[in-house]
């Protein structure tokens, strides 16, 4: 069984859950519409709405005043990517922690961040970018899953302490591998690169960027909706899930698949940003309650809205801008503290 609380019996009440989802809607386009007005070049919104109407019933029309290229080439393609990513992270974590049945795991616990990270820091070392940045950090994305699924498992079980501890090793192993790369990258050129992109940002984001990050996370993100229901069932123990048709082995690695996917477009478009996949599933489930089936698309909307508004931090709270991964690590970590206490409590009372 899940190791997180149930849900109250109230949020199951479909009014109510309606009445939720609109309001993460809402929530989303708000965060959307602030990332693209604030900045040290203020749009206001009914302006914005102006331009992008503009825009769609013209496409081919070039921008020509100061505000509709700040929002049609700077600002709009850097929004819809961090809420493209936000969502696929957020999503990423949520189905991590049904499949592990534990409510502390996520990418970034996982090491599949780091894994990525090492890819596309060899990516970038060798002077590649594109598809072969996208390719690497999936693939070794991947391989970090891998070698921390082979790694927890003990006796054919995997305990919450050993997917943790197993996650910690093998993302230390990979964060070393980064630094080796660091270390053999030349100071003038790829060295600067790959620092400023491994500390994650989206203030390199275009249109191109957005839309080569578009095919990886959204297939991720169809894959694990069109799971969702089966997600519910490999929350329980195998055995059970195999009496209810489930093959958990094959369907896991379907998940873990698009997860991979999701993350490591995630990372060679904005670097390591973490803690997403953890905090923003809780979030959901506080709302919607553990049921797969809701909590997926609600993780994706308030991931979305969650990394778009924390972008927008990161750009305006002071003159220069901060590196994304700082501002999530701050909130992400004291969050996974206190869900840690939380969870051992829970388990020493049992």
């Amino acid at each position: 069984m899940s190791n997180v609380a149930a849900a109250p019996a109230v949020r199951r009440i479909p009014g109510l859950k309606i009445g939720i989802f609109g309001a993460m809607i809402i929530a989303l386009i708000a965060s959307m519409l602030l990332a693209i007005s604030a900045g040290r070049f203020s749009v206001s919104v009914p302006r914005i709405l102006e331009i992008i109407m503009n825009w769609v019933a013209s496409p081919s029309v070039a921008p020509a005043e100061m505000d509709e290229r700040i929002v049609l080439l700077v600002r709009l393609p850097r929004v819809l990517l961090a809420a493209l990513a936000g969502a696929g992270l957020a999503v990423g974590g949520a189905a991590l922690q049904g499949v592990f049945r534990n409510p502390l795991v996520s990418p970034q616990v996982l090491g599949i961040s780091q894994g990525a990270a090492f890819g596309g820091a060899l990516s970038l070392l060798v002077g590649f970018h594109g598809y072969v940045l996208l390719g690497l950090s999936f693939s070794f994305g991947l391989l970090a899953l891998v070698l921390v699924g082979a790694l927890a498992r003990i006796n054919g079980r995997t305990e919450i302490l050993t997917v943790i501890l197993s996650g910690t090793v093998i993302g230390a192993l990979f964060g070393a591998f980064v630094s080796i790369v660091q270390f053999v990258a030349d100071p003038n050129t790829s060295l600067p690169a790959i620092v400023f992109w491994l500390m994650g940002s989206f203030s390199t984001a275009t249109w191109a960027r957005l839309w080569l990050a578009v095919p990886g996370i959204t297939v991720g993100l169809l894959i694990v909706f069109a799971l969702r229901y089966r997600l519910n069932l490999l929350a329980l123990e195998d055995s059970e899930a195999r009496s209810l048709g489930v093959n958990p082995d094959k369907e896991r690695w379907y998940v873990f698949i698009a997860i991979s996917l999701m993350t490591g477009t995630s990372v060679a478009v904005a670097g390591i940003i973490g803690w997403i996949g953890l905090v923003v599933p809780h979030a959901a489930r506080i709302l919607v309650g553990e049921d797969h089936r809701a909590l997926i698309p609600a993780s994706a909307l308030l991931g979305a809205a969650y990394l778009t508004f924390v972008d927008t931090l990161a750009r305006t709270l002071t003159s220069a801008e901060i590196p994304l991964g700082v501002l999530t690590a701050i909130i992400g970590a004291p969050v996974f503290g206190v869900l840690l206490r939380r969870y051992f409590k829970e388990a020493n009372r049992a």
